[in-house]
């Protein structure tokens, strides 16, 4: 589990799947996501029981740090462990949840995550250009814009621009004391460096 100030990651349990079915099914909430589709129960279930099977795939469920309540998820996918890349998305369900910073933290856990446990070097999105609350909480956690993509989606009768955001590892200055983790290969060879040292290998 990852715990922040307000909100802890950590994993999904079957009490998350009604509020998720419903979250994937709010038309008016969609629109700052992805088209409108209807979501039924079979593809909910088969997309729930493949989560933990997908190597390529995290999901976290948002939870306040009081409270068992899910009250949004984090997913990374596209995991690609040879361009050291991912997709990551961000869903908060309730419109009183929104606004209070829990975007923000949620982000904050996720990008240190796939720094620091999946060794990733590049973390990728795309936002709806009119969605400007999102936009400003993915800048606020470091992604810059790489240009606009015209009139790429349909959305409530309606073409909408696409802004494609990314994070490089590198950009992100670290904390005093944190290092960087490192490729398994130059793990490997740091360790064997410090058992002929006699020495413990610290954590990246």
């Amino acid at each position: 589990m990852l715990l922040g100030r307000s909100i802890t990651l950590g994993p999904l349990v079957p009490e998350d799947f009604g509020p998720m079915f419903c979250w994937a099914n709010d038309a008016a909430a969609a629109r700052l996501d992805f088209a409108y589709r209807p979501v039924d129960m079979m593809a909910h279930q088969q997309w729930w029981d493949n989560i933990g099977k997908d190597t390529s795939k995290v999901v976290f469920a948002m939870r306040k740090i009081d409270a068992p309540v899910i009250i949004g998820y984090v997913q990374i996918t596209g995991i690609n462990p040879t361009h050291r890349s991912a997709e990551l998305g961000i869903r908060i369900g309730a419109e009183s949840d929104r606004d209070q910073g829990f975007g923000k933290e949620s982000l904050r856990l996720a990008i240190d995550f796939c720094w620091n446990h999946l060794n990733l070097n590049r973390v990728q999105l795309v936002v709806f250009r009119h969605n400007r609350r999102a936009i400003r909480a993915y800048e606020a956690a470091g992604f810059r814009k790489e240009g606009v993509l015209r009139k790429a989606a349909f959305i409530g009768g309606e073409w909408v621009d696409l802004v494609p955001m990314a994070i490089l590892r590198s950009a992100v200055k670290r904390r005093p004391g944190q290092r960087e983790a490192q490729p398994p290969h130059a793990l490997h060879a740091a360790a064997a460096t410090l058992a002929a040292q006699d020495l413990q290998p610290s954590a990246a």
